[in-house]
């Protein structure tokens, strides 16, 4: 694979090498990488001849649409630094991101381009509303403009805010050699990519995980990504059997959707030869179940977005170990620190640090924070809490927010988890802590059943009482009709509370709720 300091230099030479082949489809909508080239050539274009200069921020904020890789690369094209933004943010969040950024354009997804347009009233970007017509007349007015400009692989590329749950969201800066190293070594060495490859585009183009192991290594690779502008388990399937899609990479609940959807059965999915999951931990049960009913290998990695996010994976070329998140790739180094901050011994519990090419310079405009979050040695601290085997393989035990206190005993909310995706009747199940005037914090636990299932709370607490620790098991256990959850698919626990008091908690009985 031929080297490139950044990826628009990539698309440049897909258009010399694969010409007229597909690169990005949206149903009808198909570029050929000699048209995604001379797309970004006219968004560097336009961007030029609207003052941006390299090292300028230029907000994007669209949904999975052939128009964000043709502005994300565009940008990049021009020299300037990519902020991509959920589509779903509300105009105080989108200020934030803008004025934090210092943005000065902002290319906003013509259905939300209200929210953009206030969020943008009192900062310096400019708001330029994109719809599928309004984006083919922009680009149609200029000429293209094929130079590509040239970066150090220092310069920062993108700056991708982190969710925010503990405080205002922070921008994660982000080099050119952290995001095309790391999509070197996912296209190479973990999901294998090729140029006959089709990867399907289901996770959001404006997250790390979609941005690079997807969108960045399809471009790496010369392959084509299939987009679905927003997931439901039917359309993706259809995507799958319509394009021959190879290669799916989604998040816990995505697969938790397809393995339960009506039409899995009757899907040709034979297409598929390697599936990767990241975002949250996969459930052993679902790993199992899904590639039992679809016939491919599911590889389970970890990273975030301060990590490019790639930093662990199950290799396909090595043992694989359900409910592990691997080891870590190349060019990173992971390691475990106990509370005090020495490293944690064998199958202790420690918090992931992280050092590598991967991780990213730091946080923008915010030395502060990056101090407090890497260390002088350039170990990068996660919040997440994992074990480590005699082979190296990491198993994430979970986040330290995470972690229940139940009157001194910690107990961690994915080892329950997994006992409830083991009972037949359970879809998706999120365990959370709640609120005790003796213990401080309690078990509880939120489920979504599968379509057409029966089960009680009772039952429920029953099956997971008989097989942990008394202090583990959830005192407080009902039912949802769907979680809570993020762009990506993850579940948000912030957002779960029990619905108290209630019938449906199923609250344990007095004999054994201080066992």
């Amino acid at each position: 694979m031929p080297g490139f300091a950044s990826f628009a230099h990539a698309v440049h030479a897909n258009a010399e090498r694969f010409g007229d082949r597909p690169a990005v489809r949206l149903d009808d909508h198909v570029l050929s990488h000699a048209a995604l080239d001379d797309a970004t050539a006219r968004a560097a274009a336009l961007l030029r001849a609207r003052g941006v200069e390299p090292g300028d921020r230029v907000g994007v904020m669209l949904p999975n649409v052939p128009a964000f890789p043709v502005l994300y690369y565009g940008v990049l094209r021009a020299g300037g630094v990519v902020v991509p933004m959920n589509p779903l943010l509300q105009p105080r969040e989108v200020a934030h991101h803008l004025r934090d950024s210092g943005a000065v354009a902002l290319f906003a997804w013509h259905a939300v381009a209200a929210a953009a347009e206030e969020g943008a009233r009192d900062t310096d970007a400019e708001c330029i509303a994109v719809a599928p017509d309004t984006m083919a007349q922009l680009l149609a007015g200029v000429e293209p403009d094929h130079r590509v400009a040239e970066v150090d692989g220092d310069d920062t590329a993108v700056i991708l805010y982190t969710s925010g749950t503990t405080g205002a969201p922070k921008g994660a800066e982000l080099t050119h050699a952290n995001l095309v190293g790391n999509a070197r070594t996912t296209c190479t060495t973990l999901v294998e990519l090729t140029p006959d490859d089709v990867v399907l585009g289901a996770l959001p183009l404006f997250h790390a995980f979609g941005q690079t192991c997807v969108m960045n290594t399809c471009t790496l690779a010369g392959a084509q990504m299939s987009l679905l502008a927003r997931f439901t388990p039917e359309d993706a399937l259809a995507v799958v059997e319509r394009d021959r899609v190879t290669l799916f990479a989604g998040v816990p609940t995505m697969y938790g959707a397809l393995l339960n959807c009506p039409s899995a059965g009757t899907s040709d999915v034979s297409s598929l030869r390697r599936c990767i999951s990241g975002g949250a931990s996969l459930p052993v049960e679902v790993l199992h179940g899904f590639e039992n009913a679809f016939g491919c290998t599911v590889l389970e990695g970890y990273g975030l977005s301060e990590t490019s996010p790639v930093a662990s994976f199950n290799h396909p070329d090595a043992e694989r170990k359900a409910g592990s998140i691997g080891r870590p790739v190349r060019g990173c180094e992971m390691d475990l620190r106990a509370a005090d901050g020495t490293p944690a011994g064998p199958g202790e519990v420690g918090e992931i640090v992280i050092r590598g090419e991967n991780v990213m310079r730091g946080y923008w405009r915010n030395p502060e924070a990056t101090a407090a979050a890497v260390d002088a040695d350039g170990w990068f601290a996660t919040g997440d809490l994992a074990t480590r085997d005699e082979e190296g393989f990491y198993s994430i035990v979970d986040r330290k927010k995470d972690m229940i206190n139940r009157g001194g005993y910690n107990v961690y909310p994915r080892e329950v988890e997994e006992v409830l995706y083991e009972h037949p009747a359970v879809a998706e199940a999120a365990v959370v802590a709640v609120p005790d005037a003796l213990l401080g914090e309690e078990v509880g636990a939120a489920v979504v059943l599968k379509p057409g299932a029966s089960t009680t709370a009772e039952d429920l607490r029953a099956h997971v009482k008989g097989q942990v620790a008394a202090y583990k098991y959830p005192r407080h256990l009902w039912l949802v009709d769907e979680m809570p959850k993020g762009a990506t698919g993850k579940i948000l626990k912030r957002r779960i509370s029990p619905p108290l008091p209630s019938s449906a908690v199923g609250a344990a009985q007095e004999e054994d709720a201080r066992a």
